[in-house]
C-alpha cells in the first residue's frame, strides 16, 4: 500500500503504538497546522504546494497517534492524462484534509463544497485560495447551474474536481443518497470520472460541531481509486458502475476493519 503525498513516501509498515490521548494530541497538532496555514494566506503567499504540504502534515499528525492510512489504485490517477471528476462517498472531515496531498501533486484539483465551510475560521481562508465551487444548499436550481457552468470552465482549464454527491457525511453508503451531479458535469465537460471509495471514520463526527469528533486510531483509514469511466449516452450506466464500485469497496473495507 502507498500513501500518496508530496514526498512520495511509502507507508508499508503499520503503526502498532496507539496514543494514550489521541484526541488531545491530534487536535493540538491539527490546530497548529491550520492556523499557521491561515497566517500564510493572510500574507497572500499560500499556493498549491503549501496546500499539499499542510494536507500531508495532517496525515502525519494522524499517524503520530497510531492511525494507519492506506491508499490503493492511485495508478489510475497517475495514468490519466487529462482532468477528471473524482466522485467519492463522504464520511468525515478527514477526506477534505487528506485528499489534497494525494491528488494535487499529480492533478491540479479543487473541491465542490457547501458555502458554509468557506466561513469556518482559518480553514475557510485556506479553502478559498483553491477557488472551490460553493453550494448554497438553499436554491438547488441555482446550485446546479453554478456547478455545471463553473465546473465546466474549471475542467476546460485543466483542473480536476473532487465531488461528494451524498451532500453530507454518512456512516454508510447507499446508492439512493448519491446524486448524479458528477456524471452530469462530466458529460457536459467531456471528461471522465474516477470513482473513489473511502472509509475515514477514524475521525469521528461530533454531535454538536460535526467536524471535531473523536479520533479512533484503531480504525484504519482507507482510500481506493477506481479506473476512469468515460461518459457515454445519458451517463446512467457510468453512474451505476460508480455506485457499484463505491458500495462494494466500502463494504469490503468495513468487513476488514470489523
Amino acid at each position: 500500500m502507498q500513501y500518496i503525498n508530496h514526498y512520495a513516501r511509502n507507508y508499508n509498515e503499520k503503526y502498532t503504538k496507539k496514543a494514550c490521548f489521541p484526541n488531545f494530541q491530534f487536535y493540538c497538532k491539527a490546530f497548529k497546522i491550520v492556523t499557521s496555514a491561515a497566517m500564510v494566506v493572510r500574507k497572500g503567499k499560500y499556493d498549491a504546494s503549501d496546500w499539499v504540504k499542510d494536507s500531508y502534515l495532517i496525515g502525519q499528525a494522524l499517524e503520530s497517534v497510531g492511525t494507519d492510512i492506506m491508499v490503493e489504485g492511485y495508478e489510475h490517477v497517475e495514468n490519466l492524462d487529462k482532468p477528471c471528476i473524482f466522485i467519492s462517498n463522504h464520511m468525515s472531515t478527514l477526506e477534505t484534509f487528506l485528499l489534497p496531498s494525494m491528488i494535487q501533486p499529480t492533478k491540479d484539483v479543487t473541491f465542490i463544497v457547501k458555502d458554509s465551510l468557506l466561513k469556518y475560521p482559518w480553514l475557510g481562508a485556506v479553502l478559498r485560495t483553491r477557488d472551490p465551487i460553493a453550494l448554497t444548499r438553499t436554491d438547488p436550481r441555482k446550485d446546479l447551474a453554478n456547478v455545471l457552468e463553473t465546473g465546466k470552465r474549471i475542467l476546460e482549464s485543466g483542473r480536476s474536481i473532487i465531488l461528494f454527491p451524498q451532500g453530507t457525511r454518512f456512516s454508510d453508503v447507499n446508492a439512493s443518497d448519491f446524486s448524479s451531479l458528477g456524471v452530469k458535469l462530466a458529460k457536459k465537460a467531456g471528461v471522465p470520472i474516477i470513482p473513489l471509495a473511502l472509509k475515514t471514520d477514524a475521525w469521528g463526527i461530533n454531535k454538536i460541531t460535526k467536524n471535531f469528533g473523536c479520533i479512533s486510531p484503531n480504525i484504519p483509514v482507507r482510500f481506493r481509486f477506481s479506473a476512469p469511466l468515460e461518459i457515454t449516452g445519458n451517463g446512467k450506466e457510468e453512474h451505476a458502475k460508480c455506485m457499484e464500485f463505491i458500495i462494494q469497496t466500502f463494504q469490503e473495507f468495513s468487513r476488514e476493519s470489523s
